[in-house]
């Protein structure tokens, strides 16, 4: 089978892939079929605000309690990561049972400590978040002609200096016929519901629905504390209650207690269930993307013609040409081209901190290798939205397994500036396995402390930090070791050339070599910046990212622009008889994190306004600098790998007397 015909079998694979990601689904990711009566469970999560970026406990405010107690739902790595508290709820429904006006509780007295958080969690502008069949609440809201989506609802509102809370829910739950042939042919296979888990009855007769939406209305509406104190949890009230969004009535007073009621309708919807997630998910500015993708692939273009005519000067020419020439023109050409010639002896000398520059070439190899597999795995639906924490999950697991590709690339860089030499490879796998992850989690040591003073559920559990540790000791280091041990035995890369003893002379650059090398950051910089502005907004403006095959494309582009400037600084340096290119090849594109910080600031000022307390601010700056270093060790491995590349090569292909 030759390779035209392998390249086409995986493109149709991937095609088959992409057209049936609408009916695509992981185990656990199943349809439940509900019957007519059967009891759907509302769970809640953190309470949330873009304004403090700290989420808190749910019934860490007055709400009702469930009868049977508080319980925690099962939580995976990644879902404990972001701050995710997932819990059972009070509210229950009926499928396909339409109740209003129905009595949830009537709490306690509010104390003058309970008054005072409730007022600040709604002046900190606190969303509810709620989850039915692991579809979010979402709310619509109208502005002008437009329909604006929310997930999630307020928890209150402030009017001409008084309080007022969202106390009574109407609940619209959207439901769709389940269809044996249907969900047979969403899920890819013939055998029908014979391989499809339910839950209930999977009789043919038994009419049964499943879930497609839940959407939410919040209202606050000024019910008597007298008349439900008697009341029972799920009874009706005894007087109609009138949904009026546009209006409050609950005023939140010190000493008075609150009365929490709830309304749900169920509606037949057209909506597919594969389809369901639609609402949550619709893409929107797709053209900014495709912008951003274009403008990258121009930045790769220009820099490409920059490239060919390097390889067209140098290898060319020197190849034919120079072979061709007698000894005078020799030498004459010799001048002209003696810039990186004359550095022959001193291009492999040693770098300054040899180990760090492979511990971090090699760090920047489990970085990128990580972010590539994850968002691959995302853009193909693996991680999708709908299974909370899997992505973060994801990192974790693929970041832990790379750490044998971390340790192989260290060591046998190592031992390749020590032409050899493999003594103290375990010194620098060790270094290799520590010194980013030690790095990573000094920092979220840090923001730890600030978030478990102010009680926040983003705060990092003690028991989930030593599972953080043992993940980190029993897989990671051990792994890391072994591929270190690989890097060891496996035979170190030969310089083409010797290295003279006595290191030449670098010549007076009229400009600072390092100036280039800061400003060449701005390229990289120009690939992402358009996709960087949503990633900031689906971290701290609480949106759903989840183009993740846009996401991947920019990735392969920054990859490419990385290694073309790296590559064309490194000969630039060269031509000007500057050898020392080892730390600028890898800073050269790992300088593109100065202006995503420099961004991430502009962002914090200009779109994070009502960003309130000193405490958020260092959460945001703290999370920001964890996210340039992981970018910097992996676009500086890039251009390092690039430019050692190119190097290698040039000196090796060109004749030198």
């Amino acid at each position: 089978m030759g390779l035209l015909d392998r390249f086409s079998i995986w493109v149709v694979l991937f095609c088959l892939v992409v057209k049936s990601g609408d009916g695509f689904y992981l185990p656990g990711s199943y349809p439940h079929k509900y019957e007519v009566g059967d009891s759907l469970l509302v769970k809640v999560n953190s309470l949330t605000s873009i304004d403090t970026e700290m989420p808190f406990s749910y019934y860490s405010l007055p709400f009702c309690k469930p009868l049977e107690g508080v319980k925690d739902s099962a939580e995976n790595l990644g879902e404990l990561l972001m701050g995710d508290r997932i819990e059972n709820s009070p509210y229950k429904f009926k499928m396909y049972k339409n109740e209003t006006e129905l009595f949830l509780c009537r709490s306690d007295p509010l104390t003058a400590g309970e008054f005072k958080i409730l007022k600040e969690r709604i002046d900190e502008m606190y969303q509810v978040n709620l989850i039915l069949d692991n579809l979010p609440a979402i709310r619509y809201t109208k502005k002008e002609d437009f329909m604006l989506r929310w997930t999630g609802y307020p928890l209150g509102i402030k009017v001409q200096g008084m309080y007022y809370v969202f106390n009574h829910l109407k609940f619209t739950v959207l439901v769709h016929k389940y269809e044996d042939n249907n969900v047979a042919r969403a899920m890819g296979t013939g055998d029908g519901v014979e391989v499809i888990p339910t839950v209930g009855k999977t009789g043919p007769d038994v009419p049964g629905y499943m879930v497609v939406g839940f959407e939410v209305v919040p209202c606050s509406f000024p019910h008597d504390a007298n008349t439900a104190k008697n009341l029972k949890m799920y009874e009706k009230y005894p007087s109609s209650i009138s949904c009026e969004p546009t209006t409050v009535g609950m005023v939140v007073k010190e000493g008075q207690p609150i009365v929490f009621t709830y309304d749900v309708s169920f509606v037949e919807s057209d909506i597919k269930w594969p389809s369901r997630w639609d609402a949550y998910l619709k893409m929107e500015g797709s053209r900014v993307h495709w912008f951003s993708i274009l403008n990258s692939l121009m930045v790769i273009v220009f820099l490409a013609g920059i490239v060919l005519v390097i390889f067209l000067r140098t290898v060319r020419r020197d190849l034919t040409r120079y072979e061709e020439l007698d000894k005078e023109a020799q030498a004459q050409m010799n001048e002209e081209l003696s810039g990186w010639k004359l550095v022959v002896g001193d291009v492999f000398r040693a770098p300054s901190n040899p180990a760090l520059l492979c511990i971090m070439v090699g760090d920047g190899v489990q970085i990128l290798g990580m972010s590539v597999v994850t968002i691959l795995f995302a853009a193909l639906g693996f991680m999708s939205p709908a299974s909370r924490g899997t992505l973060i999950t994801g990192m974790i697991f693929f970041y832990l397994v790379l750490g044998i590709a971390a340790g192989y690339v260290s060591v046998r860089m190592w031992r390749t500036l020590c032409l050899g030499d493999s003594s103290g490879w375990v010194s620098v796998s060790w270094k290799a396995a520590c010194f980013f992850p030690g790095i990573a989690f000094t920092i979220l040591t840090l923001l730890n402390f600030l978030l478990w003073g102010s009680h926040s559920t983003g705060a990092i559990p003690f028991t989930l930090f030593v599972v953080l540790l043992l993940l980190w000791f029993c897989i990671s280091v051990p792994l890391t070791l072994v591929g270190g041990y690989f890097g060891a035995k496996a035979p170190h890369i030969e310089y083409p050339v010797r290295t003279n003893q006595i290191p030449r002379e670098i010549p007076a650059q009229k400009y600072p070599s390092w100036l280039l090398v800061l400003g060449a950051g701005t390229l990289p910089f120009g690939t992402l910046f358009i996709e960087l502005f949503f990633i900031m907004s689906s971290i701290w403006m609480g949106r759903v990212y989840y183009v993740f095959g846009f996401l991947l494309i920019v990735l392969v582009l920054l990859v490419v622009v990385c290694a073309e400037v790296s590559l064309v600084l490194t000969y630039m340096h060269l031509c000007v008889e500057d050898w020392k290119w080892w730390w600028k090849s890898f800073f050269a594109s790992g300088s593109v994190v100065i202006y995503i910080f420099l961004y991430s600031v502009n962002y914090l000022i200009f779109d994070l306004k009502s960003l309130s307390g000193p405490v958020s601010a260092m959460l945001y700056l703290g999370y920001s600098l964890f996210m340039v270093l992981a970018i910097m060790f992996a676009t500086g491995t890039v251009g390092f790998l690039s430019s050692f590349w190119f190097v290698h090569y040039l000196f090796s292909s060109v004749k030198l007397d």
